[in-house]
Order: C-alpha cells, then sequence, then structure tokens
C-alpha cells in the first residue's frame, strides 16, 4: 500500500544552521532516500520550494481566483514529502520516524487513496 510522508517544518530553519549543520542534514536526507531506496520502499519524493512561491487555487462561482502565497498561516510548513510503497501503516509509521524530518518538524503519514476501477472484460 502506497502512503506519503509529509515533512512539516519552519522554512526560515534551514537559513539559521551553520554550513556544517547543512552538510550533516543533507546527508542525513541523502542516507534515509538510500535506506528507502535498498529496501524497495521508495516511489518518489521532493522537497519544496518556499511558501512565498505557492499559488492558491480556488473556485468561485465557477471562476479560478488565484491568489499568492500559501492557503493557510501556521507555525510549520510543507517542506517536502516522500511517497512510499510498504505492507501497512506499522512499516510507514516505522519509516516516517526514521526520516531526518522527525527530528526537525513534524511527519504526517497518510495512506494513499486508490479509486476503485473497472478491469476490462475479457471478449
Amino acid at each position: 500500500m502506497q502512503y506519503l510522508l509529509m515533512i512539516y517544518s519552519q522554512e526560515n530553519r534551514w537559513n539559521q544552521m551553520t554550513d556544517s549543520e547543512r552538510q550533516q542534514g543533507v546527508a542525513a536526507y541523502q542516507a534515509y532516500s538510500e535506506a528507502l531506496t535498498k529496501a524497495e520502499a521508495l516511489v518518489g519524493g521532493n522537497r519544496l520550494q518556499h511558501t512565498n512561491t505557492a499559488t492558491t487555487v480556488r473556485l468561485v462561482d465557477g471562476k479560478p481566483q488565484v491568489l499568492d502565497g500559501p492557503y493557510s498561516d501556521s507555525k510549520e510548513q510543507l517542506a517536502g514529502y516522500f511517497l512510499i510503497d510498504v505492507p501497512n501503516l506499522d512499516a510507514a509509521i516505522a519509516w516516517a520516524s526514521r526520516c531526518p524530518g522527525a527530528g526537525h518538524g513534524i511527519m504526517e503519514v497518510r495512506p494513499v487513496w486508490t479509486a476503485p476501477y473497472n478491469e476490462p472484460s475479457a471478449a
């Protein structure tokens, strides 16, 4: 089953770190990604750009309303994610707890909903 591991952290924290701390952080995420890959659990993942690059879109009276910035203001922002494929929620939680993001922010684990579909009938 696929799970999305979402990393929430304070955006400005990176700028407050020393070069050594940044190098350690990058190495920790590389090691984590390599462990997911070796376990054949990694489907994908990315770090996101800062919230000041976000655009919010919603329909108002059937027309798109486009606003700059994130949807909500909060202490932590969605900073990145890993999409993993593991047997169950316990395995997803175990991977989330190993993520470096759990040490400097909050990890949200959410199962990916797969829509049922009709398989083509054999002719």
